[in-house]
């Protein structure tokens, strides 16, 4: 393989398997072209990476992002066909790195059988798996097989620093690309907005709660209107046969509108809530799945919260002395309904709250804006792309 200097143009195997994660490699590699305008990039992603890299490159995203390990077991041959054919195209093309952005089910085994091949030029990882939840165990391995974790969430940068693995905290980069969609609109005082997910399953269980939690607030406080974030059309026809003759606007693609405007929110368990919060919106947490999904999901993970900013907070507040293990919990910020204490009785309790209340509004917003501004995320995908530089260096 030439050296950097000799060659001139630093060549990256990019990989990317989620629509999330073709955004932030598309941001970070836009970040690299500037400070490093011979920069070349092959590999596999979506269509926000795909102008960025060089033919042939690999538009897989529709096909990868599979949800849950029943779709994985369903496509096992694709992903087995596509795992050999991307070890066998780095071994041909001799990139002087390889990037792995997020998607860890699928990057770390490519890293691991990256070094088994003896892969001589570096392993980077963008958008650190968040193993503190599900399995630390894993942190000592990923450090004998990465170069350096690129980390979004200041508390994990020590975590991974206890293991030996270089890492650099470049703040969030979902953080900044919202920036540009922040409107500065007034906020509807009489506006609940219902943000179920985008996940089908997990839409189909929350779903039916949040029209009976709108229906249960209408009888007390007729002034309230709902309004729904749908993740496409087909999502919002499905829902508009469910609202059961309670009047409810569902909205398609307008999410961070919705979370702009509306005075609270009922928001399902996942990225969303950190965009919530983001975007000021007070708000509280849902989440509801199959009961025998949860049990097992219960026992894997190692969290005193589902919500993103409730764990912030943790670290927060309550720093571990050893980075190897969890923080301690603290009392949530924003407060969640989960499984069996999701309830239309207790939601629409906690949502009247958050619009009646505005002392409590106000002090809601301003806790999570302190953790926010924690995240850092005004030029994180250039903070990433000088560490992916200087390692490659």
């Amino acid at each position: 393989m030439n050296s950097i200097s000799d060659a001139g143009k630093p060549k990256i195997w990019i990989v990317a398997g989620e629509a999330s994660g073709d955004a932030r490699a598309a941001e970070v590699m836009h970040s690299l072209r500037e400070l490093s305008p011979g920069i070349r990039f092959i590999g596999s992603g979506g269509p926000k990476m795909k102008p960025l890299a060089a033919e042939p490159f690999d538009n897989w995203v529709a096909q990868a992002a599979v949800l849950g390990l029943w779709d994985v077991l369903k496509h096992y041959g694709y992903f087995r066909k596509k795992f050999h054919e991307m070890l066998a195209r780095i071994a041909t093309e001799k990139p002087d790195a390889v990037l792995l952005v997020d998607y860890p089910g699928f990057n770390l085994r490519l890293a691991k059988a990256l070094r088994q091949r003896g892969y001589g030029g570096k392993i980077l990882y963008y958008i650190s798996p968040q193993v503190w939840a599900w399995d630390r165990g894993r942190i000592p391995k990923m450090a004998r097989i990465l170069d350096l974790m690129i980390c979004v969430f200041p508390f994990e940068q020590p975590m991974y620093e206890a293991s030996g693995l270089p890492t650099v905290f470049a703040g969030h980069p979902l953080l900044e690309a919202l920036a540009k969609e922040k409107t500065g609109a007034p906020r509807d005082e009489n506006l609940l907005a219902f943000f179920p997910g985008s996940r089908e399953r997990e839409v189909k269980r929350i779903f039916p709660v949040l029209v009976a939690t709108a229906a249960n607030m209408q009888r007390s406080r007729p002034d309230i209107r709902f309004a729904v974030a749908a993740s496409s059309e087909v999502q919002a026809a499905w829902m508009r046969r469910m609202t059961l003759g309670v009047p409810m606007e569902i909205h398609c693609r307008k999410t961070h509108h919705l979370m702009q405007s509306a005075a609270a929110g009922i928001v399902c368990s996942g990225t969303a809530t950190l965009e919530a919060a983001f975007f000021g919106l007070p708000y509280c947490v849902v989440y509801k799945i199959a009961w025998l999904t949860f049990e097992v999901g219960r026992r894997l993970v190692n969290v005193d919260a589902l919500g993103i900013i409730n764990i912030l907070n943790n670290y927060r507040i309550n720093p571990p002395a050893d980075p190897r293990w969890p923080a301690r919990a603290a009392p949530h910020i924003v407060r969640e309904f989960i499984q069996h204490n999701a309830t239309p009785d207790a939601l629409a309790f906690e949502a009247l709250r958050l619009l009646v209340d505005s002392r409590a509004r106000s002090e809601l917003t301003g806790k999570m804006q302190a953790i926010i501004a924690d995240l850092d995320g005004e030029g994180a995908s250039r903070r990433a792309a000088r560490a992916i530089l200087d390692a490659l260096r």
